[in-house]
């Protein structure tokens, strides 16, 4: 489903998944008592903290099953959607939601929560709230300007700090933690009714503690594309799990076979394989592996996979990473696309008296040529690489 790697849900189920989460979400609020504006609103008057206490455990819960998920290669944030960032109007938007917030006393989703459970001035938030859509959407030719303001593209929090996402994620953690503990303090001095009065303090103190070590934990595995990566181009690794190689020969002749078992997998940059590639090959970079995208193509074993770029040493590079990632079947093309272009696409007929074995190989290659380039030709311009489709999803409020 969506970005998990595998596939444990299929997409027929998606919707079904959705509708579950989106009841479980529901009741959450509820049970959390965000269908009541009065609790909601404690948050600006120090009465009531519950707002910010849920807000950053759900935070906090969620950022740490996507890093630990993408670390372990079950989760492919290539495919996520993340919102694109326009300043201006984030802020002014900000504040339109502040203020609506305060005299509203809901935000979008606890409004719908409050309307669920038959709430009027939930209803009536959720009627402004359409009300509101409306004139946007009349308004927007005339806004656009300013809704598009300040575009920073698909920025994320810890690459505008500099932080790598453990160290973005620890930080999050040691605010919220020390969050926790500041308004816990505030809520009981201003409102004597607090909840906080019931909480458990020794409990409290060992789940910060162990919330706090996750932080560390986070912060130290590492990014798994620059470990993969890194590895794969490492000459010691490469040299203690090589990978096979396939001659020019031998791929001309699969190629010119129709062989349905080949898949020429074209390492070079997208402008290199729209401008010329072999004959029924794919162009992929070596990052996109590690996401789903390309998990049905190398992922059929009885398929042979033969990793080729310009030259022979940038495929060894990328076929290791493949077979870092658990691939099989898989070749390197000796040479490279120069060495196939010297020895089958261009290659000079020897001179002098050859033995039966040279010049059938000579007659070979010549055919080979011959054919593919026209298999080439026919080919014309090529798409060079598949779009993502993005997962769209989460909160608005």
């Amino acid at each position: 489903m969506g970005p998990l790697v595998p596939d444990v849900i299929s997409p027929e189920l998606d919707l079904v998944v959705a509708f579950l989460l989106g009841i479980a979400f529901g009741f959450v609020l509820e049970q959390a008592g965000f269908s009541s504006s009065r609790r909601l609103t404690g948050l600006f008057y120090g009465t009531d903290f519950t707002v910010l206490r849920v807000f950053f455990t759900a935070g906090v819960t969620a950022m740490s099953g996507v890093l630990l998920l993408s670390r372990l290669g079950l989760l492919d944030m290539d495919v996520v959607y993340i919102n694109p960032t326009f300043l201006q109007s984030a802020i002014l938007g900000g504040v339109i939601m502040g203020f609506g917030f305060v005299i509203g006393g809901f935000c979008p989703g606890t409004g719908i929560c409050g309307a669920a459970v038959g709430r009027i001035d939930g209803i009536v938030f959720v009627l402004g709230g359409l009300f509101g859509i409306f004139l946007f959407g009349e308004a927007y030719p005339h806004v656009l300007n300013i809704y598009t303001a300040g575009s920073y593209g698909d920025l994320l929090v810890s690459q505008s700090l500099g932080l790598t996402q453990g160290q973005f994620a620890l930080s999050l953690i040691v605010v919220a933690v020390t969050a926790f503990g500041i308004t816990t303090r505030i809520e009981k001095r201003v409102n004597p009714d607090s909840d906080s009065f019931r909480f458990p303090l020794r409990a409290h103190r060992w789940a910060g503690a162990g919330v706090l070590i996750l932080g560390v934990i986070l912060a130290g595995i590492g990014d798994r594309k620059s470990i993969l990566l890194a590895k794969a181009a490492d000459p010691a690794w490469q040299r203690a799990h090589p990978i096979e190689r396939m001659t020019p020969d031998e791929l001309a002749f699969h190629i010119i076979d129709g062989d349905p078992r080949l898949v020429p997998v074209d390492m070079r940059d997208a402008a290199a394989f729209a401008n010329m590639s072999l004959p029924g090959s794919i162009n992929i970079q070596p990052p996109a592996m590690l996401g789903k995208m390309w998990r049905d193509e190398l992922g059929q074993d009885h398929k042979r996979k033969v990793f080729f770029a310009q030259d022979e040493q940038a495929a060894v590079s990328a076929a290791t990473l493949a077979q870092l990632l658990g691939y099989r079947n898989i070749a390197v093309l000796e040479g490279g696309l120069d060495g196939f272009a010297s020895s089958i696409l261009q290659a000079a007929a020897p001179a002098g008296v050859l033995s039966a074995d040279v010049a059938a190989a000579v007659r070979f290659r010549a055919r080979a040529a011959a054919e593919i380039a026209v298999l080439i030709k026919q080919r014309g311009g090529v798409k060079p690489i598949r779009q993502i489709k993005k997962v769209q999803g989460g909160c608005g409020g």
